[in-house]
């Protein structure tokens, strides 16, 4: 669908000169608790929100195993599996040490009250 109301109306790029997804993307960090720890609050609305990327025409989600930790990635795996035309764009380096906090995984301290 390449209608004004999805995410395709915001172009497309190329991943590694081979995977083209659409500009507009969704970053997952805030689908979990405050802090970027934990469940969210409304663990159904994160999977109705996730639910709906694809309608939207988002195939690009970025997230990290630190966002939660572990929680985003449980959650678009439990709201979109098997990702049928979707990129699951992932990271690491990070370890959630506790709410608004994060570490490198050599140790310094990163993130501050900034995560």
């Amino acid at each position: 669908m390449n209608s004004p109301n999805t995410a395709a109306a915001s172009g497309q790029f190329r991943i590694g000169g081979e995977l083209t997804v659409n500009r507009l993307g969704f970053g997952a960090m805030r689908i979990t608790g405050p802090g970027v720890w934990g469940e969210p609050k409304d663990r159904g609305e994160a999977l109705r929100t996730l639910s709906r990327l694809p309608e939207l025409g988002v195939d690009l989600i970025d997230t990290a195993d630190s966002y939660g930790p572990f929680v985003s990635e449980t959650l678009i795996a439990e709201a979109l599996a098997p990702y049928s035309g979707l990129v699951i764009a992932t990271k690491g380096g990070l370890t959630r040490t506790g709410p608004g906090r994060g570490r490198r995984w050599a140790g310094r301290n990163i993130c501050g009250s900034a995560c």
